[in-house]
């Protein structure tokens, strides 16, 4: 005991805590599954702990408790069931539909096709909520056809790209269902917050391609008249593009217009929302005991890994605790210079860092819960403080050179499209975005609007 005590200073456990954050860290980049680097840097730092003497194991008597609370959160129930419909959504052909019926009708406009892609991209984001399938879907779909028709390859990449990403904004998406379960408040809230932000940044891409069209037609010239004519006119094509839009409209209408309007939680709505996309799949011939059956599966192994992130993510924080981690990282974000500014300037940093290298679930269950004490300390509106984590995590889901949209697009790119191509082409995007999230922190107006109008 004596080599300990000579040295005492050393083995303290204000250190211990930011080396077990960076070990897991560590394991993370390396590519270790996320839910057994947390639980298996607990581990081991618990034993450190004790060995040291500086981590009471009384601790971990709350991990049962603890994991049973987390299976009984009706909150996280919203997950499978916001994962089933987007699932059952990417099989029901949905968006192939819309991005041809839309292309069409925006065909004559210079940058029509772009446009169509921002609009698909939002009404997607609207319904099913998922990036990877949003973007690998119009990527497979409309970028083919844009390079066909003289589309520079940047803008079409950077217009596919960034639209993909609004299913991280606008609801429902299952990132606001998590931060609203790690922020403690309402996802109702948090929806109907995110809806002007997230309908911002789509209306701010949609700008983008029109001045890009405009100044330089020749980077986005307008379908042929002989094409427009080929591909549909009269009433037979006005039927189709009702029938392409309306139905994914109503969707949208029933799942978040409930939850607005104070009929359904949003647990509930998801179930409605898994009914609507069955009947939607129905409608389509797209419903089969294999299409049933992959889906059910996807949404399986996804919340299953959402649930096994969760378990490691508990035994990591009573375990950092313990080791008297969080009072560190709590003092550390209430003195940085500036005050609430300083917060959400290294908040802000952090979260679009991670967003590199880790997926959200992981920025949620371990980071978020290091910054709630201290937000809501300096007074923040919490709801507020949700939307602009959520406008964070999507633009760094852009971001070069590891955004993981990048890596869906160029994974279905045509050869001739370059990865330079589609990270010179998000560069206008991300700033768009970058402008969105400044005004929502300048003004928190646009995120408290719709919630106050809600409650009265």
């Amino acid at each position: 005991m004596d080599v300990w005590n000579q040295y005492e200073i050393v083995f303290d456990a204000e250190w211990l805590g930011p080396l077990m954050f960076l070990g897991a860290l560590v394991l993370l980049s390396i590519g270790y599954p996320v839910a057994f680097a947390l639980g298996g840097t607990a581990i081991l730092f618990s034993i450190i702990g004790v060995v040291l003497g500086v981590f009471d194991p009384i601790f971990l008597t709350a991990m049962p408790q603890r994991i049973f609370g987390t299976m009984s959160n009706y909150t996280l129930l919203a997950i499978p069931y916001f994962i089933f419909m987007g699932s059952m959504l990417e099989k029901s052909g949905i968006a192939e539909r819309l991005l041809e019926m839309v292309g069409i009708l925006f065909g004559k406009v210079r940058g029509g096709l772009a446009l169509a892609v921002v609009l698909v991209g939002t009404l997607l984001a609207a319904t099913t909520g998922v990036v990877a399938a949003t973007v690998v879907t119009m990527g497979l779909i409309s970028l083919p056809i844009m390079l066909r028709y003289g589309y520079n390859k940047q803008l079409a990449t950077g217009a596919i790209a960034a639209s993909g990403t609004l299913g991280q904004i606008i609801p429902p998406s299952v990132v606001l269902v998590v931060l609203g379960d790690q922020l403690g408040v309402s996802v109702g809230d948090l929806f109907i917050g995110s809806v002007i932000p997230g309908l911002m940044m789509a209306g701010a891409f949609a700008l983008h391609v029109l001045i890009a069209a405009w100044l330089r037609p020749d980077i986005a010239p307008a379908l042929p008249k002989s094409v427009r004519s080929q591909l549909g006119v009269g009433k037979a094509f006005g039927k189709q593009v009702f029938l392409a839009i309306v139905p994914p409209l109503v969707l949208i209408l029933l799942v978040l217009g409930s939850i607005f309007f104070g009929y359904a939680t949003p647990t509930e709505a998801g179930a409605v929302g898994c009914l609507g996309a069955i009947v939607l799949a129905a409608l389509n011939r797209k419903v089969s005991v294999r299409s049933l059956r992959e889906v059910c599966d996807q949404t399986l192994r996804t919340t299953s890994m959402v649930v096994f992130i969760l378990f490691g993510s508990t035994a990591f924080s009573l375990v950092f605790r313990g080791v008297e981690g969080d009072r560190f990282v709590f003092d550390a974000l209430t003195n940085l210079p500036g005050g609430t500014v300083g917060f959400l300037f290294v908040s802000m940093l952090a979260v679009f860092l991670l967003g590199f290298f880790i997926d959200f679930f992981e920025i949620c269950f371990i980071v978020v819960p290091l910054f709630v004490p201290v937000a809501q300390q300096l007074g923040l509106d919490m709801v507020w403080y949700g939307v602009v984590l959520g406008a964070n995590l999507q633009m760094s889901f852009l971001t070069p050179p590891f955004g993981f949209a990048l890596f869906y697009l160029r994974g279905v790119a045509p050869p001739e499209v370059t990865t330079s191509d589609i990270y010179r082409g998000v560069i206008p995007f991300i700033l768009l975005q970058m402008l969105v999230l400044v005004l929502i922190i300048i003004f928190p107006g646009i995120v408290s609007f719709l919630p106050a109008i809600a409650k009265t």
